[in-house]
């Protein structure tokens, strides 16, 4: 581990060296690809240098026990290096699982209300809003790209970006079907209801990241209209792409120009397909793998919302909060945080065992 750490400083060094030649220092988007580069592996050079500064210490320690005089501080100073020199080393074997490429790319997220009709549709703008609401507390952009709404003010659909640095390996594990159990407005008997609403959770891939040939695609261009035919645009504005050899439907109707929603439909379709493909790559892996985390399989159920007991479980790794309220105000990076480490546990254990 120590022989491939050293490469990783040495490489790292390499990479400053480069940013300060005045070629590279003087071309903003090559200097920004080093930076970038570097800055992915700095915190495992920082924890590499770390653990070389307590062994060290651990090192001199051992030598003075020896020393009659010097033995009960050389132990002392002997037990706490080592300790720190395997906390460390846990702190590097998590930093060295591979990273997925995509976690720093922004995301496309598309909510879909599910069994239950008007009560699922209310439930997938709820969860809109506690998205919404997240990004907005890690200072994230939110835009909506398609829209579906019902008369009773629910999303029967919604699709809609979140670009900042690192939004995908936020929202990656929000993937599948998410139940909410409460009693509708108009249930007058009190009876808990239970519905669902499906999210999917797409990395934002550029064309040039997944190539699609023009020739498979049919586009369509129509008029655009709000819920009960409001905001009608008069012009065919609303673009429909379809990728023929999928048979992937995608629609656009939110910007007034027909260009902006060409290229958010693009957009969506490039990062749905290479979606269905990273699927099919993956399914053979994720079938192996025991924890549901991270497997991205939009079937299951992965997290229930309760309201008459102000709970949340997510199934994938049996945690509940009973703090519902909250949660559904954006605040998740209690969820999130235990998701990331629960599927770091795992990576760490397939890898052990390779």
């Amino acid at each position: 581990m120590l022989e491939k750490l050293r490469a990783i400083e040495e490489k790292y060094i390499e990479l400053e060296k480069k940013m300060q030649e005045p070629e590279v220092y003087t071309d903003p988007a090559a200097y920004a690809r080093y930076a970038k580069e570097q800055k992915e592996l700095e915190s495992v050079v920082n924890a590499y240098r770390r653990y070389m500064k307590a062994k060290e210490s651990n090192d001199e320690a051992k030598e003075l026990l020896g020393d009659p005089e010097m033995r009960e501080i050389a132990q002392e100073e002997f037990e706490a290096t080592k300790a720190e020199m395997e906390e460390i080393e846990e702190e590097i074997k998590i930093l060295l699982i591979p990273k997925d490429p995509n976690d720093s790319k922004n995301v496309i997220i598309e909510i879909r209300g599910g069994a239950g009709g008007d009560e699922a549709a209310l439930f997938a703008y709820n969860l809109y809003r506690m998205y919404s609401m997240y990004a907005e507390s890690k200072r994230w952009k939110t835009s909506i790209m398609s829209l579906n709404e019902t008369d009773g003010g629910g999303f029967k659909e919604v699709v809609f970006m979140v670009e900042g640095e690192g939004a995908y390996s936020r929202f990656k594990f929000e993937s599948g079907v998410h139940r909410v159990q409460r009693v509708p407005e108009t249930e007058a008997s009190g009876r808990v209801h239970t519905s669902t609403v499906t999210v999917a959770v797409l990395p934002e891939m550029d064309e040039i990241d997944f190539q699609i040939n023009p020739e498979d695609l049919q586009i369509d261009t129509y008029r655009s209209s709000g819920a009960g035919g409001q905001h009608v645009n008069k012009t065919e504005s609303a673009i429909r792409i379809t990728h023929i050899p999928t048979g992937t439907v995608v629609e656009c109707q939110d910007e007034r120009s027909q260009h902006k929603n060409r290229e958010r439909a693009m957009s969506i379709l490039v990062s749905r397909l290479y979606e269905a493909e990273r699927q099919k790559q993956t399914a053979a892996v994720a079938a192996e793998r025991k924890s549901q985390v991270g497997s991205g399989d939009r079937s299951e159920r992965i997290r229930t919302y309760n309201y008459p007991q102000g709970r949340v479980t997510d199934h994938r790794i049996g945690l509940t909060l009973y703090k519902l309220e909250q949660i559904l105000n954006g605040d998740l990076d209690e969820i999130i945080d235990a998701l990331i480490t629960a599927d770091q546990a795992e990576k760490l254990k397939g890898s052990e065992g390779e």
